[in-house]
């Protein structure tokens, strides 16, 4: 639950950002292109949905479950590390392509570059969340979902009204310790699932070994734990250097 939480939490809130910025710069400067930010959201929902709907309809075995952790590891791993390395030119740079896009003379190509810019933005969140949650497993997995999404819609009213009394940094820094953490546990997982399916070499002595580190093994079971553990660890160290970096009055 906490897993599939943190991730529909992290990656709804990642792209409504991204639509605020988009919708905010054609909101000052081609209003009459707005439309097709609709259009593209609407259409990133279906592209998610679908993927995530045929993901879980596909069924998994051993083979299925080691690729889909692989890709989920490559593709995560690196729009995290570059999330965290461009956060604070995010803006910066969506506008100035948006700029590029927005400029074309003809209104039906600016429309459809607007339209598949938004896409490409919104989707790629989608495809995230799809890729990550099908590596959650348990029982109360759609309570997480759940509960994922409605602090998504309330960070989203918050951000809307105050914006100042969230802490943007910290929360993508949290979030991203959270993922990358939980991303080594889906690639151990990966190796035992191939290893099952007989594609490695030693694959019974492989997946003897990772066995007890598995979501349901000796020690997988505690990896939720230990990541929360880290992750409040980290929030108390950001707030005490918070605390003491305040010039003194």
């Amino acid at each position: 639950m906490l897993q599939a939480f943190v991730i529909v939490l992290r990656e709804g809130f990642e792209a409504f950002l991204i639509v605020s910025v988009i919708a905010s710069y054609l909101q000052r400067t081609r209003r009459d292109l707005l439309p097709a930010v609709g259009w593209g959201i609407a259409a990133s929902l279906v592209i998610s949905g679908g993927l995530g709907y045929g993901l879980q309809q596909r069924g998994f075995d051993p083979l299925w479950e080691g690729i889909l952790g692989l890709i989920a590891v490559v593709l995560v791993s690196t729009l995290v590390i570059q999330m965290w390395r461009h956060a604070r030119s995010l803006k910066k740079e969506t506008e100035q392509q948006l700029a590029s896009i927005s400029s074309r003379r003809s209104r039906p190509w600016a429309l459809a570059g607007v339209f598949l810019f938004t896409i490409l933005m919104v989707s790629r969140e989608g495809i995230e969340t799809a890729l990550l949650l099908t590596q959650v497993h348990g029982h109360t997995f759609l309570i997480g979902v759940g509960l994922g999404l409605l602090c998504t819609a309330l960070l989203c009213v918050l951000w809307v009204r105050s914006s100042r009394l969230i802490n943007l940094a910290l929360f993508f820094q949290v979030t991203s310790i959270f993922l990358l953490l939980f991303l080594a546990q889906v690639c151990i997982y990966a190796f035992h699932e191939l290893s099952e399916a007989g594609v490695l070499p030693n694959s019974e002595a492989f997946h003897r070994a990772t066995e007890p580190f598995s979501p349901d093994g000796l020690y997988g079971k505690w990896f939720s734990i230990i990541i929360v553990a880290v992750c409040i660890g980290w929030l108390l160290l950001a707030s005490i250097r918070q605390r003491f970096s305040r010039p003194k009055k």
